[in-house]
């Protein structure tokens, strides 16, 4: 079965983020804005609602075909979508889990658009598994729920007395290294590529790792961040940033990784690329202490995060 079988499709209203009004989700005449973003399931600001202009109906799937290609989401609320996006209607009646399982199918195909290629003209004839794959799998699939115990965040995130700092002064910054598909078989290596999922992991490999973990890589395209925990290789469609800071941990990653993804990803969509040379200019606002970064407050932030226990 493909896309266009089980899904109308149809381009969205193709509204400018900069030509909206951002207000806060109590104004009642307010909607979600959804962008061409892997992340936050592509909302990026909540809007006034403009007149004469109708919302895209709750329920509907929103598809990025540039940008972060095939970010798939269910959208649970009325949106306005932003360029080269389009909205998915079920041609018959799916669950919501049914529509989770889709927009997972889709975005899985993500790795079919590096370097920049859209997906315009192509999704609709995307292969996606038929509706008694979807229910056997949704059938057998088991959750485990989550408990965290940071239920009250006691921390004041006051970006007014952050301050500016280079990456390049925080990271050395160099570029992964493609190995050829005929070197490796599967294995038990992350190989990293520019994905905007997965924690950009694309396999594993049977390659010895060329980096080590406890660092952050950087998609040349579109400029998605992800910590990397573990010793891994990587594809040179990516940049490693290496840490010049010898605490550095996962809570600082996790820290440094959503500046990075909210303050430059715009930036590098349509297909630019954010090469070492790039990367290496990049300023990026931080928490500061005694003309520092504030590696402290990072950690402890994320700590004190819902689930930040749970890391």
């Amino acid at each position: 079965m493909k896309i266009k079988d089980l899904f109308y499709y149809k381009y969205g209203v193709n509204l400018e983020l900069m030509n909206c009004q951002e207000i806060t989700d109590k104004d009642k005449d307010s909607v979600n804005f959804v962008a061409r973003t892997s992340v936050n399931n592509g909302v990026v600001a909540r809007v006034k609602i403009i007149e004469g202009l109708t919302p895209q109906k709750a329920g509907t799937l929103s598809l990025a075909v540039s940008g972060s290609v095939l970010s798939c989401f269910v959208q649970t609320e009325n949106y306005y979508s932003g360029r080269d996006l389009y909205v998915l209607t079920s041609k018959i009646n799916l669950t919501l889990e049914q529509k989770l399982f889709y927009a997972m199918c889709i975005n899985k195909n993500a790795y079919r658009y590096s370097y920049g290629r859209a997906a315009n003209k192509t999704f609709p004839n995307i292969e996606i598994p038929n509706l008694n794959t979807c229910n056997e799998v949704i059938k057998n699939f088991k959750l485990k729920k989550i408990t965290t115990q940071n239920n009250n965040l006691q921390m004041n995130l006051n970006t007014n007395n952050w301050n500016e700092f280079k990456l390049s002064d925080l990271f050395n910054i160099v570029a992964g290294k493609y190995h050829y598909p005929e070197e490796y078989e599967n294995g038990k290596t992350p190989y990293v590529s520019a994905s905007n999922s997965n924690n950009g992991v694309a396999q594993l490999i049977s390659l010895p790792p060329d980096f080590k973990g406890n660092c952050i890589v950087t998609g040349k395209v579109g400029c998605t961040a992800f910590y990397q925990p573990d010793n891994f290789c990587a594809t040179s469609d990516v940049n490693i940033l290496i840490p010049k800071y010898y605490n550095f941990n996962k809570y600082i990653g996790l820290f440094i990784v959503s500046i990075i993804n909210k303050s430059e990803n715009y930036k590098w969509s349509y297909g630019r690329q954010c090469r070492v040379g790039d990367s290496i200019n990049i300023v990026i606002k931080l928490p500061e202490k005694n003309g520092q970064p504030d590696w402290e407050f990072m950690e402890n932030y994320i700590k004190s995060l819902p689930y930040g226990d749970r890391i």
